[in-house]
């Protein structure tokens, strides 16, 4: 009896969750279907780009500082801190940037988008809409949506410009790395198509499925105030898993040579 039990709530649970992937996955083609506005995409970026940018630059500072400081020290011990540059870099732009920066956007920005879509659903605001006869997804969802897709790229290189220049000023202003040294071997072994383009489609691919995941949990949540709470604690939750899974699977296509 409780391996029949056992199997039955498996079934349901696959069940729903299908359910729950078809749902989102409507809820995304209608958001990038249609024409949005310009006016709403604008006040998004906004609210999720620009009022993330003061976290991003923070957070590349430190772990450029920390990466500049924990790096001189270990390559210096096989003599090879001119390296330093080569080093932060390559672990920037392709691995560091890219999932740092998505880590951050989903907590900061992608809790934001789902707090606030289940806000206006538990005030009937989305309900309201649809009897004036205006497609809340069209309304709400699509600008967030490509607001996030659009500002993700953009904090990736930000992030990354900021981290590069924090370990510049760790290793050569503060330890005394050569600066000709640093910045020769950052050029000739960092490729553009390589590295900082494999790095953005990253982040084009972490900002899909962020901002999808949040604006989906927003719009399905139970319009009551717990309903609201573990709809953003999902948002961080499943968005971060989402971004470690998917880095390794993008590393594993880009890098496999």
């Amino acid at each position: 009896m409780k391996l029949i039990d056992s199997a039955a709530e498996l079934g349901r649970t696959t069940l729903q969750g299908m359910t729950r992937l078809g749902e989102a996955s409507i809820l995304l083609a209608r958001a990038i279907g249609g024409p949005v506005s310009v006016r709403l995409l604008f006040a998004e970026l906004y609210m999720v780009g620009v009022l993330s940018l003061v976290i991003t630059i923070i957070s590349g500072l430190f772990i450029g500082l920390v990466l500049g400081l924990q790096g001189f020290y270990t390559l210096s011990q096989f003599g090879a801190d001119g390296s330093l540059g080569q080093l932060l870099a390559l672990s920037i732009t392709r691995e560091l940037g890219p999932v740092v920066t998505a880590l951050l956007f989903a907590g900061r920005a992608g809790s934001a988008l789902t707090s606030e879509i289940g806000l206006m659903k538990a005030t009937e605001q989305l309900s309201s809409m649809q009897m004036m006869g205006v497609d809340p997804i069209r309304r709400v969802i699509a600008p967030r949506f490509w607001a996030g897709q659009i500002s993700m790229p953009l904090l990736t290189l930000v992030f990354s410009a900021v981290a590069i220049y924090g370990g510049y000023a760790v290793g050569v202003k503060w330890l005394g790395v050569s600066a000709g040294a640093f910045w020769n071997n950052m050029h000739a072994s960092v490729s553009f198509t390589q590295d900082i383009l494999n790095g953005v489609i990253k982040s084009i691919v972490f900002g899909t499925v962020i901002t999808w995941i949040a604006v989906y949990q927003g719009y399905a949540c139970v319009p009551t105030s717990e309903g609201i709470a573990k709809a953003t604690t999902k948002t961080v939750v499943y968005g971060s898993l989402a971004v470690l899974g998917l880095d390794f699977l993008l590393t594993a296509v880009m890098f496999h040579n």
